[in-house]
């Protein structure tokens, strides 16, 4: 180990995305010697490359790793309105989602289904995987680059909603999605956060839960001024899941009552193929590289999604997040222009081509 305060010369840094950032020499850092020199670095280049690969700074310690992420300077947040499994590991570290190993996770931003997210995202690997189990990213903004601007904007001016049902044996029940049992609890968070709830009791009068949320589907980020795609649209539509499993829901408890489903802002359907184009775009865009035990991804949530592919093997990845941001009146409408021009080529040619 290094005997002085560590330096940016200590690092080997290589830029990408993700950027990577190793000790010079190795094992001479640990994540705790270099966290100051590590934040420097970071803090550098996080909002311009979205997304920063820590590999070679010791072995895997969740305890280090929540103090090395609430280093930052912003209180780790806890993982509330959740729309998948998660366990709490230590303090505000969860475990990733909980999700059978031979299926893929989508690229998403973390709680880009609501109006409130984390803007930081770490990722501690501390098991991995036999084979498999990578954490793919991708760049939100190229994302959206890559996407017809007629989608686009269309999307932006319509927004979605996003329509949940908890309970019911078939997903999260509200309990665990919102962290507590108290129904008054859970309408106190909705009315705060502006989420329509409507409860009822089902047939061993049990309460069910059903939210709805109408959304942004594109976000400028509040620091950068960039123009990113921002939903979960391709995961929560119902054509997501594998057709049995549909017809399966549907036949138990009706289409209205899926545990998620997605549509336009005022409730029209969204197209097949608009679901089509987004997931294939995603797929062009993911970026796959391997874990070591010990590293640490971090990640600006707006310029970067991330996925999770199928693995063999045990593994364990944790997660931390920080820096939960509400966009701004001023951040909407900055969003609206910025479309507005993105798409105005469109008008354009269309106008030329009713003149012709």
């Amino acid at each position: 180990m290094t005997s002085s305060v560590p330096s940016i010369g200590d690092l080997r840094i290589e830029p990408g995305l993700p950027t990577l950032i190793s000790p010079r020499e190795p094992g001479s850092l640990s994540l705790d010697s270099a966290a100051g020199v590590l934040r420097d670095a970071i803090g550098a280049c996080l909002e311009r490359t979205g997304a920063v690969h820590l590999t070679g700074f010791g072995p895997p310690s969740v305890d280090g790793f929540e103090y090395f992420a609430a280093s930052f300077g912003a209180p780790l947040v806890d993982y509330s309105f959740a729309s998948t499994p998660r366990s709490r590991v230590h303090g505000a570290v969860y475990t990733s989602t909980e999700y059978p190993s031979h299926r893929a996770i989508p690229l998403h931003n973390e709680q880009s289904y609501t109006r409130e997210w984390p803007l930081r995202i770490w990722f501690h690997c501390v098991t991995a995987a036999r084979a498999g189990g990578e954490t793919p990213i991708a760049d939100s903004r190229a994302i959206l680059r890559a996407l017809d601007p007629a989608l686009v904007e269309r999307f932006a001016r319509r927004e979605l909603l996003y329509v949940r049902n908890f309970g019911q044996g078939v997903d999260l029940p509200w309990q665990r999605a919102f962290g507590t049992d108290d129904r008054a609890s859970v309408q106190r968070v909705c009315d705060q956060r502006g989420i329509e709830c409507e409860w009822r009791e089902d047939t061993d009068g049990q309460w069910l839960l059903r939210t709805r949320e109408r959304c942004q589907a594109v976000a400028v980020h509040p620091h950068t001024g960039e123009l990113v795609w921002f939903n979960q649209a391709h995961l929560f539509h119902l054509s997501a899941l594998d057709v049995p499993v549909q017809e399966a829901l549907i036949e138990t408890v009706g289409v209205e009552n899926v545990p998620r489903n997605v549509f336009y802002g005022d409730g029209a359907p969204l197209e097949s193929d608009a679901l089509a184009q987004i997931r294939a775009v995603l797929d062009e865009k993911l970026i796959v590289f391997p874990w070591a035990e010990g590293d640490v991804l971090m990640l600006d949530n707006m310029l970067c999604a991330h996925a999770r592919t199928p693995f063999a093997g045990p593994r364990k990845v944790v997660v931390a997040m920080a820096r939960n941001h509400r966009a701004s009146e001023a951040e909407h409408a900055a969003a609206a222009h910025a479309v507005r021009a993105l798409a105005s080529p469109i008008s354009a040619a269309a106008s030329v081509g009713a003149g012709a």
